[in-house]
């Protein structure tokens, strides 16, 4: 085995794509674009473009991993679909993890980790050392539980927290592949994490 694996995030403004080589977790490419609005654009042609920048092809993947969230239902559904597409167009199993996890991955101490969740909320988890002990959870930032040593995440939802700022802001393919805690159990099935209900709504039927 390769040991290489595809990492995929839409959760948050980031659209992210990379080769990650699952030992030492070595970053061989990675693209991301910062574009809320360009989930669907980008996300295909940056994992081609990652590939072609680590020289690896398709086919020599072991494994895909993607970020469920938790994030938006339109990004969420563009990122999670394309990870079970390729994954299943190539034979190789798809892993799903909380994208607040790969934010976290490599922090140290208690650390709050936050994305936007619109409507003046934000997605956050608590972690210790990198483990995820509380969250993930919407809420107010005034209502988010206090006692953290530090926050990371997106930028303009951190400077909501008078914490120290960690440098992470969005889920990096390292941090995706680093999240994954056990990589030979069967994979479970990917769930999204939308922690509530989308924005848009069916039309009322008619009366």
């Amino acid at each position: 085995m390769s040991g290489l694996v595809l990492a995929i995030d839409t959760a948050t403004p980031a659209v992210t794509a990379g080769v990650v080589r699952r030992d030492g977790l070595e970053v061989l490419a990675e693209q991301v674009t910062i574009d809320a609005r360009a989930h669907a654009e980008r996300l295909t042609p940056n994992i081609v473009e990652a590939l072609r920048l680590a020289d690896v092809p398709a086919s020599a993947l072991d494994a895909v991993v993607v970020g469920c969230g938790p994030g938006p239902f339109t990004g969420l559904r563009v990122g999670m679909a394309t990870a079970a597409a390729f994954a299943h167009a190539l034979g190789v199993p798809v892993r799903g993890i909380c994208s607040l996890d790969a934010i976290a991955a490599g922090t140290t101490g208690d650390v709050l980790v936050v994305t936007d969740a619109r409507r003046r909320e934000v997605y956050w988890a608590r972690y210790r050392d990198g483990v995820r002990f509380d969250g993930p959870a919407v809420n107010a930032a005034v209502d988010v539980p206090p006692g953290a040593e530090a926050v990371a995440g997106s930028p303009e939802h951190t400077a909501l927290f008078d914490l120290p700022r960690l440098a992470p802001a969005y889920p990096s393919a390292a941090g995706l592949v680093g999240a994954v805690a056990d990589w030979f159990s069967e994979p479970d099935p990917l769930v999204p994490l939308y922690l509530r209900r989308p924005d848009a709504k069916p039309p009322a039927a008619p009366r």
